[in-house]
């Protein structure tokens, strides 16, 4: 695990290095003090040598600056090592997501991931940071100032040497039953940043629906889940620090103990004894930053093993094997025998057995229920997801032997969830071309029906959208998209229902733009109105998975009775409308 994230150091490997440098020195300055100051007493004081005293003192003074600096200098190199390492990871974790297929994305939760690149991320970077700090400063100093307390006294060192494997167990045993426990917590937080995402992005829905006590007794449960999942983790640590301040005050009361009983018999001298304690606090002290430590490292070892399944999920879809120098060069599409499941299982097909041409410049029109895979057939086309079986040829060759860049570049989507981005209608265009000019963006505009309704905001193509798009209608964000795809200039287009929002004239006159404007692009069209596609070149009719009919409108209509039922059904409903 830790090989894995070292690497996220990157160019701040000086700063980490510096770090645990500095924090020897601040630690070695730290310990010779205490001797310095026993030997004031029983020399300097002893003797009553005034010059022994002062000389002694403003030496420790200049040590306890010169610690200070290491000291504050350790500080500030862990900061900005620890913060470029966090900022390293967050963004090959953000790489790493962006070059997920989606079926990696379907593996996690988006709450997940975000909990992953945040939250995870942090309590990793304070752990990096102690390590470096205390993980170093602890080790040095126990080891230092128990050599200087043994040579002082070495039966008194028994002491705590006999209560230092108690302590060292307590807290192995500690950290090992915690993590399990930890693990759960961030699995519990994970759920409820689900649910608060859900419950932003769907708000409008909510209060249509009147649906606000549902959500807040959905958040209720799952913030006491997390309630109850952070007690059960936490309440074995928090026995750490009560138990290792018990152990120290035991230690102190029998050094008083014995030490007092030295000094009397003439075994010890007094500023022996004040150093022996100073010392056995430096001990003590250590121990306890060792405890800290191994609480955070339990905390970030739960996190750290959450980012490291994101750093390691292997993508499902890869072009390594692809030719770079192979373009598309037209847009025609062929599925032979295409079979396909999201669950990678020959008994749970989505898709079945799909074969059809499509020439390059052809407009096809697909109709079917929900859920008959019209989405799941155009998404192989651009390699989105890869088939089970058979094969999906763009431009006459296999869409594997294509780089995913050169492949997704000549198909432009417009989903059936249309996203928009923070930012101007003019930036969210140039998302399908980003050096398009301003007379392109206006054509493209023009032929979405778009172009009206932006110059009617006050600042036209340089409104702001917000999140999401939240200040336009779903139909304008519809034709958004759609010019969006149109400034990309693909070999392929494909309309997911992209046109269910905008009324049946709008549609009318986009797919009239598209006819005598896109001429050499093939098109292919998703729709539940049979108006959007009767005057398409071909129809493809998909029922349960399976291809179940091709023909024009008139075909169709004659010979096939999903497509002939569907018709009337439409038309009877716009009777009645009509009426």
């Amino acid at each position: 695990m830790i090989k894995k994230l070292l690497p996220s150091i990157g160019k701040y490997k000086l700063q980490a290095i510096l770090s645990p440098v500095t924090i020897i020195f601040e630690v070695l300055l730290e310990v010779s003090l205490p001797l310095l100051m026993g030997n004031i007493i029983d020399i300097g004081v002893k003797n009553k040598d005034l010059n022994y005293i002062i000389v002694t003192g403003f030496t420790m003074i200049g040590m306890a600056l010169l610690s200070l600096i290491f000291g504050a200098s350790s500080g500030y190199f862990a900061a900005i090592a620890s913060s470029g390492f966090a900022k390293n990871l967050r963004e090959r974790m953000f790489a790493k997501i962006q070059s997920f297929s989606f079926a990696n994305v379907d593996k996690f939760s988006t709450g997940s991931l975000v909990m992953r690149v945040t939250q995870d991320v942090t309590n990793t970077q304070n752990a990096f940071q102690m390590m470096m700090r205390m993980l170093v400063r602890a080790p040095i100093m126990f080891v230092t100032a128990t050599i200087m307390a043994v040579t002082i006294n070495a039966k008194l060192s028994l002491i705590f040497l006999a209560v230092l494997p108690l302590l060292v167990l307590a807290i192995v045993l500690i950290a090992s039953k915690a993590f399990p426990l930890f693990q759960k917590m961030m699995k519990a937080n994970d759920s409820m940043n689900t649910t608060v995402q859900e419950g932003l992005i769907a708000i409008r829905v909510v209060k249509s629906f009147v649906r606000g006590d549902f959500e807040n007794e959905k958040f209720k449960k799952s913030a006491d889940d997390v309630r109850k999942a952070t007690i059960n983790a936490e309440k074995l640590l928090v026995t750490n620090m009560p138990m290792m301040q018990l152990a120290m005050y035991i230690c102190m009361i029998m050094v008083f103990w014995f030490g007092a009983k030295m000094i009397v018999i003439g075994d010890m001298e007094t500023g022996q004894l004040l150093s022996f304690i100073s010392y056995i606090s430096q001990i003590l002290m250590s121990l306890m930053m060792v405890s800290m430590v191994f609480v955070m490292l339990v905390l970030s070892k739960a996190s750290a093993s959450r980012i490291v399944e994101v750093l390691d999920e292997k993508i499902d879809l890869t072009d390594d094997n692809a030719d770079p120098t192979l373009q598309v060069t037209d847009g025609s599409v062929e599925f032979n025998n295409v079979s396909f499941s999201y669950y990678k299982d020959k008994n749970n097909l989505t898709l079945r057995d799909a074969t059809l041409k499509i020439n390059s410049g052809e407009t096809v029109g697909i109709i079917g229920g929900t859920g008959s895979s019209k989405t799941t057939l155009v998404q192989l086309i651009p390699r989105l997801y890869d088939v089970l079986d058979g094969e999906v040829k763009v431009g006459g060759r296999g869409v594997k032997e294509y780089k995913m860049k050169t492949l997704r570049d000549a198909v432009a989507m417009v989903l059936q969830k249309n996203v928009l981005f923070s930012g101007t209608i003019k930036e969210n265009l140039k998302w399908g071309n980003e050096d398009a000019t301003d007379d392109e963006i206006t054509e493209a505009c023009k032929k979405a029906q778009a172009h009206n309704f932006i110059m009617s905001f006050p600042d036209g193509y340089e409104t702001n959208l917000g999140q999401g798009g939240v200040n336009v209608s779903g139909g304008q964000k519809q034709r958004l998209c759609i010019a969006r795809a149109l400034i990309k200039k693909p070999k392929i287009i494909i309309f997911d229902d992209s046109t269910s929002a905008v009324d049946v004239a709008t549609d009318a006159k986009i797919r009239s733009e598209l006819k005598k404007n896109m001429i050499g692009m093939t098109i292919i069209i998703i729709a539940q109105r049979i108006s959007s596609v009767y005057d398409a070149d071909r129809i493809i009719v998909i029922d349960d998975g399976r291809i179940n009919a091709i023909g024009t409108h008139e075909e169709l209509l004659a010979g096939n009775e999903i497509y002939k039922e569907v018709y009337l059904s439409q038309q009877s409903a716009q009777q009645k409308g009509d009426k």
